[in-house]
């Protein structure tokens, strides 16, 4: 295959996971975008962590659509509906498709995409793989890897080698960091660390309560710690009862686009959050992070954060406030040690 990389006008990476799992693929969107400079990669994804992937610049360009309408739908809908989606990356000429997320819908669209070759990942049960033609396969989904490795090992084919990759870092455009630090963080006071907040999570089974939230941020709260509160779409509806629980001190920050959130989460101490989409773009900009988990979740869609404490004492409803709140305590000590540490060995003006 390495041969005929020049050959390769055009590239599709179909990337249909939910937004976590989007954030996850990061490295590997990085790998094909290095191994092939002179093509364009084009993305397909659902709306939402589309969207994200062209407000970040991670791919040439964009094919968002509604990832929950296609593969949700009654069958016959969803037929009709790829077999339209088909037709129209058929007209774009691919010459690879790589299916990362690999399920039997999007095996399907990349099969009836016309494209020569066709690298799509190994899900065991989850994946058509006779419809792929690359050579050699990559290696079968390995359950005990992180989701972000498994990834790396669908580009195994192309050369990729996966070992090594720890931490997930992007880098943020200028421009949006400092909107973003105009639109919210403008009337907080510098001197004082900022710690956010993240209550939102799509399924209840991975949801700390607001009112324990409320609890832990009236214990995190003083004189020189703010606390930041960032509602997605679904608790924008209870904004009056999360500023009745959290107090008038907490700032609330509502309606962020995925792009924002991250940028907004760049310039914050440390964010709390449920295990969700919002932790994983806190990991990917550095932000250090205390993931509030239940106990049965996996380890390996853990979001890849440089500094990170997870708290996964029991089910989610049984996780205690003082858990959380040691967990938080901890991991600021330990930032404020590691800041001191760094201080110490920078070189002093005469």
């Amino acid at each position: 295959m390495k041969s005929t990389h020049h050959k390769l006008k055009k590239i599709l990476v179909i990337d249909f996971g939910q937004v976590g799992d989007v954030v996850m693929s990061f490295p590997a969107l990085s790998e094909i975008r290095e191994r092939f400079p002179a093509s364009e990669v084009v993305v397909l994804a659902g709306k939402t962590p589309g969207a994200l992937v062209r407000e970040l610049n991670l791919a040439g360009r964009v094919i968002a659509v509604d990832r929950v309408e296609l593969l949700r739908g009654s069958k016959l809908g969803s037929i009709g509906k790829i077999i339209k989606l088909a037709r129209e990356i058929r007209r774009e000429r691919f010459d690879l498709v790589i299916d990362l997320h690999s399920l039997y819908e999007t095996n399907v669209l990349g099969f009836l995409s016309g494209a020569p070759h066709r690298l799509f990942a190994d899900r065991n049960n989850r994946s058509l793989n006779f419809l792929g033609n690359f050579k050699p396969k990559p290696p079968a989904y390995d359950e005990s890897l992180h989701l972000a490795d498994n990834y790396l090992n669908v580009l195994r084919p192309l050369g990729v080698d996966s070992n090594g990759h720890l931490a997930i870092k992007i880098e943020l455009d200028r421009a949006l960091v400092g909107s973003v630090r105009k639109k919210i963080f403008v009337e907080t006071d510098q001197e004082g660390k900022l710690i956010g907040i993240a209550p939102g999570a799509g399924n209840p089974s991975r949801r700390w309560s607001l009112e324990n939230f409320a609890k832990l941020s009236k214990r995190l709260a003083n004189r020189e710690r703010r606390i930041v509160v960032f509602l997605g779409p679904e608790e924008e509806a209870e904004i009056d009862r999360v500023r009745d629980l959290l107090g008038p001190d907490a700032l609330i920050v509502p309606g962020l686009t995925l792009s924002e959130l991250a940028a907004a989460f760049s310039q914050i101490d440390l964010l709390i959050s449920n295990d969700s989409g919002p932790a994983h773009l806190a990991a990917v900009v550095g932000s250090p992070l205390v993931l509030v988990s239940d106990k049965r979740a996996p380890v390996t869609y853990v979001p890849r954060a440089e500094h990170l404490e997870v708290v996964q004492t029991g089910e989610i409803d049984s996780i205690s406030v003082d858990d959380v709140y040691a967990a938080v305590e901890k991991l600021l000590s330990e930032l404020s040690r590691d800041q001191r540490t760094k201080e110490e060995k920078e070189p002093k003006e005469d």
